[in-house]
Parts: structure tokens; C-alpha cells; sequence
């Protein structure tokens, strides 16, 4: 299940190295405002979405590909991400 991810991530980076110009993910990691203006439309639809119950699962999909894209390109990287949550997890365990 979270090869899915592991994959998209690896994708992301791919593109942020490459000379590709039509990938619609380079145009992401290259323009911070698009970027930006995405992640928040997508939050915005997910929202609406369970609001409406109407494909959540899609709008889900679209706000971690965005949001992925938008922390490769701020450089922060997900194993962070990870490690911080464990962090939490394990700090409220304590």
C-alpha cells in the first residue's frame, strides 16, 4: 500500500532533477505561487467533497500529490515528515 507512495515520491524527485519541460509536476516544483494556489484548490475540494460525500478518495488523492510535491520543493523531505511523526507517537506513548 505505501509503495504507492514511496513511488510517487521517488517520481517527484525524479522531475525536480530533469530537463523534462511538459511534465505538469516540474511546472509545480518550479512556480512556489502554483504550487501554493494548488495544494490550497485541493484542500478546498477535499473539503467540499466530505462535505458533500462525493468523491473523497479522488480530492484525497489530488491533496497528497500536491502537498508532496509542494514539500520536495521546499525541501522538506517526507522521511522528516515520518520521523517527526513517529516522534509524536512515540512522545505520547511516554
Amino acid at each position: 500500500m505505501f509503495k504507492t507512495l514511496e513511488e510517487l515520491i521517488s517520481v517527484i524527485r525524479q522531475r525536480k532533477g530533469s530537463k523534462i519541460k511538459e511534465s505538469y509536476t516540474k511546472k509545480l516544483l518550479n512556480d512556489k505561487n502554483l504550487n501554493v494556489e494548488k495544494v490550497k484548490e485541493e484542500v478546498g475540494e477535499l473539503i467540499d467533497a466530505i462535505e458533500k460525500n462525493t468523491n473523497k478518495v479522488h480530492e484525497a488523492a489530488d491533496v497528497l500529490y500536491h502537498l508532496m510535491v509542494l514539500l520536495e520543493a521546499n525541501g522538506i523531505k517526507i522521511e522528516d515528515v515520518m520521523d517527526e511523526l513517529k516522534k509524536r507517537q512515540n512522545d505520547k506513548l511516554a
